[in-house]
């Protein structure tokens, strides 16, 4: 074999390089491939867009009129290859901005251990990934912050993976489980509210995993271990992680397949640090600090350190039934199995350990054990002629899903044996989704129309039982309730809109979106305390247009305006959490947010790089914003409707390949956001503080990533990357003023650097180093510092 490849360069002719240096120095942006006009395919990463310039028609010297044209070629037979099936955004003619990056650049320039790893580096998205293994890793979107899992969505080969359950940092992350690394083709992220294909839940973006299948024998092995040094009050040492993975897959005919699964244990940082109003009488050991708001919490010792073990399998099989008619079926099934213990500070007269009375050395120790099964089903039509469409179904399954932790501490370091026990199985969701395309003029034709209809129905069950022993005793401890949430929410929806080619070079997108929401079934009790919740409903619509204009092969030009509703997710509505280090409590009265989005967005695309500007700004009617509080040295969270919050901002995304010399790839992403709560009138400050013209919470003001990449030869790249985010606040009133303790959200900058090197033959190694400065920072819990990453693997 000749190594790793590199990126397929264009075969149009070459222009001049005319960016300036100082441009690209700061602002650039390596992984990531801005936005499509909407009649144009999403490229594959580091490859141009641009329209291919038509040959000149030749004259016949003799009568010097136009020769005749050149017979048309064959048609050829369709074949089917291991290329993956193209994103959503270029079958249906998506009219976002965009951006994305395939598998090739991923293991060139990423350090990745798990699937979300490969986003880290998209323009304006931050991953909320607290070690590996993270079972809670969300997105935060260009105009929305961490905590708005539901502001998000995610699909795998168009199928939802988006636990729409929640809108949380916990059972909200999106189940990345059910696709592994290696199985990942290409990845795009779609920026805004603006396709009516999707639900208002799109208001911060689209991401759209694609993954590849073989047309012949396949198979990869990889090992890949990681080890974080982490250093913080009086917690230090070294946290492992071990990932063992396999694919294996081949086509026999017309059917293909590939199955993958993957072994991952890993030991954890601190999640919480364990605080208290003051020192426990008769201890030394505890450590003066404040909270965000800068009440005492003084750090009486760490919690929430895991020791957890995933397995995911997952196998996904496709049939031709013809060269235009598609089977795909998705069966994923994940396991995890976490074990988190507390480590305290404090000692007594005697020099031995105690948790001196602390409660929260209880909150923060704690186990799960969890099993899930999701299955997707779809058919497909790939005609490319008048008429296309296809039929998507899903259901995901919590089959187990138990967390246990003690009531209370004892003398020493030993927990009360009673405890709580909370489940979620029953749990779950199932959507279904038809679309079609008509084509009256056929590919490429003046209109395009697009249309479908989609249900989705979200379950909660979560009761939490009271144990006399909460480490072994049955799942449902003694059969007592300690709280309950429970309910369903349903949506339905029409959606339709059409892409017209109205003049050269201008496409106007229109379309709108009908959807009926309902939540029933809602259930609440705490303590001897039940309440069955009144049903709640809903009925809107979303209008959504875009102009594009394609001002010459290398300028586009475009303007967005899109209406949305999200509606609050079933958690929101029911759900009290009650064990662990998480407390919420359900609000049954929220109401949908209603998001009005509007984007103008230029870009400059040729063979050598990318320039782009995009001006964002979101209204958002009715918001719907949790708030942490700390109360009895516990964050209890609660939800409310904010009357209207504003995100307003620019985003400048640049790539320039062979910069300077030939192999060497700079690029960044910029981003700064204004955001305002508009007004708030029924927020009421313990502080005497108003939130109108504060900052909207988990929001913050700026982002920069910055990527370098050198091919060195055809077998090595070496990469490295800066990530920065400002400041954001996690209160209505932005009284959370105080950084670097627990709870707190930090701005930060951090640099990765990558080293990817085909061995020989079958066999290439990676190596990286995750903030490599070792900044220690908070994004409400303690993030990784220093984490040294390395794989090897075979491919067959």
């Amino acid at each position: 074999m000749s190594g790793h490849p590199r990126p397929a360069r264009p075969t149009h002719r070459a222009g001049p390089r005319r960016v300036a240096l100082a441009v690209f120095v700061l602002s650039m942006h390596g992984a990531a491939v801005p936005a499509q006009s909407a009649a144009t395919p999403l490229p594959s990463n580091r490859t141009s867009s641009r329209t291919p310039v038509a040959p000149a028609q030749k004259i016949d010297p003799r009568t010097h009129a136009a020769a005749p044209p050149a017979p048309a070629p064959k048609a050829e037979t369709l074949v089917v290859t291991r290329q993956a099936t193209a994103p959503d955004a270029r079958r249906f003619a998506l009219p976002q901005t965009s951006a994305g990056i395939d598998r090739r650049t991923i293991e060139a320039t990423v350090n990745i251990v798990d699937t979300e790893d490969a986003l880290k580096y998209l323009p304006s998205l931050l991953l909320r990934k607290r070690n590996n293994g993270d079972t809670q890793a969300t997105l935060e979107t260009r105009t929305w912050g961490v905590n708005s899992s539901a502001r998000s969505l995610v699909y795998v080969d168009d199928a939802p993976i988006s636990a729409l359950i929640s809108n949380n940092n916990t059972n909200g992350a999106p189940r990345w489980g059910m696709v592994t690394p290696e199985q990942i083709e290409r990845i795009d992220m779609l920026y805004g509210p603006f396709a009516a294909e999707y639900p208002g839940n799109s208001m911060g973006g689209v991401v759209l995993v694609t993954t590849r299948m073989p047309d012949r024998f396949t198979a990869t092995v990889k090992q890949t271990g990681s080890v974080q040094t982490y250093d913080a009050y009086r917690t230090r040492g070294n946290y492992g992680t071990a990932n063992s993975a396999v694919t294996i897959g081949d086509r026999i005919g017309r059917l293909s397949w590939l199955f993958s699964a993957n072994r991952e244990e890993s030991l954890g940082q601190p999640l919480f640090f364990v605080t208290s109003s003051g020192m426990p009488a008769g201890t030394t050991g505890g450590i003066a600090a404040l909270s965000k708001t800068g009440s005492v919490a003084n750090v009486m010792g760490a919690g929430g350190l895991q020791h957890s073990t995933t397995d995911n399998v997952t196998l996904r099989l496709a049939y031709d039934f013809t060269p235009w008619l598609r089977l795909n079926y998705t069966v994923g099934y994940w396991d995890n199995q976490t074990r988190a213990r507390s480590q305290s500070y404090l000692t007594n007269a005697a020099g031995a350990a105690t948790f001196g009375g602390v409660a929260g050395f209880a909150n923060d120790t704690y186990t799960y054990d969890e099993q899930h099964l999701m299955n997707a089903v779809s058919l497909k039509t790939r005609t490319q002629g008048h008429w296309d469409g296809e039929a998507i179904f899903t259901d995901y399954d919590y089959l187990k899903d138990i967390q246990r932790n003690p009531a209370g501490v004892l003398g020493g370091t030993n927990f009360t044996p009673n405890g709580y026990i909370a489940r979620m199985d029953g749990s779950g969701w199932m959507t279904a989704d038809v679309k079609g395309i008509w084509r009256p003029s056929g590919v490429g034709g003046a209109h395009e129309l697009s249309f479908g209809g989609h249900r989705d129905q979200y379950d909660l069950e979560n009761p939490t039982y009271n144990t006399g022993n909460w480490a072994s005793s049955p799942a449902a401890g003694n059969g007592t309730l300690h709280s309950s949430g429970r309910g369903t929410t349903t949506t339905y929806a029409l959606w339709a809109q059409e892409a017209w080619k109205f003049a050269p070079g201008f496409t106007l997108t229109v379309g709108g979106r009908l959807e009926f929401w309902r939540a029933s079934n809602g259930f609440n009790q705490a303590g001897a305390v039940a309440a069955s919740q009144p049903p709640e409903h809903s009925t809107n619509f979303s209008p959504k247009a875009t102009l594009a204009w394609r001002i010459n092969p290398d300028w586009t030009a475009k303007l967005s305006f899109g209406e949305a509703w999200r509606y609050p997710t079933v958690s929101e509505l029911y759900q009290i959490v009650s064990t662990g280090g998480t407390y919420a409590v359900p609000n049954a009265t929220l109401r949908p947010e209603q998001v009005f989005s509007s984007e103008a967005m230029i870009e400059r695309r040729t063979h050598s790089g990318s320039l782009r500007l995009s001006l964002f700004q979101e209204n958002t009617h009715n918001a719907l914003i949790s708030q942490s509080t700390l109360l009895n040295n516990i964050y209890t969270t609660t939800f409310q409707n904010v009357t209207e919050v504003r995100n307003r901002g620019v985003e400048f995304v640049a790539e320039r390949r062979d910069l300077l010399i030939k192999g060497f790839d700079l690029s960044n992403s910029l981003t700064y956001v204004d955001s305002r709560i508009l007004s708030d009138p029924g927020f009421q400050s313990s502080t005497g503080t108003t939130a109108a013209g504060k900052h909207v919470p988990y929001v913050p003001d700026w982002r920069d990533t910055v990527q370098a990449t050198w091919h060195a030869t055809k077998r090595l790249d070496l990469s490295a990357a800066l990530r920065y985010q400002g400041r954001m606040y996690s209160t209505l009133d932005n009284t959370d003023r105080v950084g670097h303790v627990f709870g707190a959200f930090d701005k930060f900058l951090v640099a990765d650097v990558h080293v990817h090197w085909h061995v020989t033959g079958p066999l290439t190694f990676d190596a990286g180093i995750d903030n490599i400065n070792n900044a220690r920072y908070y994004e409400y819990h303690p993030f990784p510092m220093r984490t040294y990453v390395a794989d090897l693997k075979a491919s067959f």
